[in-house]
C-alpha cells in the first residue's frame, strides 16, 4: 500500500514530512522511537521506512539491523545529521537502502522515497490498477477509461488496498489501518462512510465494477456480475 513508516521523535519534522508526503499521495505513520517502530513495522506491510538515526531509545541503525536480521526487506532511508563518510557507510552496511543528510529539501525526500517504492523487490508501482480502475496517488484520484474522480485521502488509501487485493476479500480492520494508520483513533462509522463514498464513486464510472460487502468477512472490488 502507499503508506510508509516514519521513525522520528521531533514533532515539527514529523508534521512537515506528513504534509509533504500527503501531497505526493503517500500516507505516513509516525513512531517516536526504536521499540514502537519495531513492533509496528513487523506487523504492517509498509511500502518504505524513513528512519532517523538519533532517537530517544537508540540509534535508528540498530532498528534497521534488527529488521534485516528478522528477514524484513522493507526499503529504508536513513535520516542523519552526520555527513561523515563512515556514518554513511555504516548505515548502508546495516541494511539501509539510502540516506539523506539533514537539513534537506522536502522535494528530495519525496523523490527518494518514491524511488524506493518503485523497486521491483517491493512491488510497488505507484499506480495500482484492477478491472480497468486505476488509482493515481499523485493526483489524488481514480481513473476508468476517460473518466476521472477525485478521492479523499482515506478513500485513496483504502482503494489502493482493495485494488492491490485483486478481487480478494480485505478485512475491515485492514481497510481501517490503510485509511487512517496504526494506532489512530477512528470514529466507529468512519470506515462505513469512506466505503459508502467509494461505492458511489465506483458506480459513477458505469463500468460494471463495484465495491462488494462479503458479509462476515470483509470487502472486495469485483466485477458486478461475479460477486457471488
Amino acid at each position: 500500500m502507499h503508506r510508509i513508516a516514519l521513525i522520528e521523535d521531533h514533532d515539527r519534522l514529523v508534521s512537515l514530512v506528513q504534509r509533504g508526503m500527503a501531497a505526493a499521495g503517500i500516507a505516513v505513520d509516525a513512531f517516536p522511537g526504536v521499540e514502537a517502530a519495531w513492533h509496528a513495522v513487523r506487523a504492517a506491510p509498509y511500502a518504505a521506512m524513513i528512519v532517523d538515526r538519533g532517537l530517544p531509545d537508540g540509534d535508528g541503525i540498530e532498528l534497521v539491523r534488527r529488521l534485516r536480521a528478522a528477514g524484513h526487506r522493507t526499503p529504508c532511508l536513513l535520516l542523519t545529521a552526520r555527513d561523515a563518510l563512515r556514518d554513511r557507510v555504516d548505515g548502508l552496511e546495516a541494511g539501509a537502502d539510502d540516506y539523506l543528510v539533514k537539513p534537506f529539501e522536502m522535494a528530495e525526500l519525496v523523490a527518494r522515497v518514491r524511488a524506493l517504492m518503485r523497486r521491483p523487490a517491493t512491488v510497488r508501482t505507484l499506480e495500482v490498477e484492477y478491472l480497468g480502475v486505476r488509482v493515481v496517488p499523485d493526483a489524488g484520484c481514480m481513473v476508468c477509461g476517460e473518466d476521472t474522480i477525485s478521492l479523499a485521502p482515506a478513500e485513496l488509501q483504502i482503494l489502493i488496498c482493495l485494488l492491490q487485493a485483486q478481487g480478494r476479500t480485505v478485512r475491515r480492520a485492514t481497510l481501517e489501518s490503510a485509511g487512517w494508520g496504526v494506532g489512530t483513533a477512528v470514529t466507529p462509522n468512519a470506515v462505513d462512510v469512506a466505503l459508502h463514498r467509494l461505492r458511489r464513486k465506483l458506480a459513477a464510472f458505469d463500468a460494471n465494477v463495484g465495491l462488494v460487502n462479503i458479509r462476515g468477512h470483509g470487502f472486495a472490488v469485483r466485477a458486478l456480475d461475479a460477486t457471488a
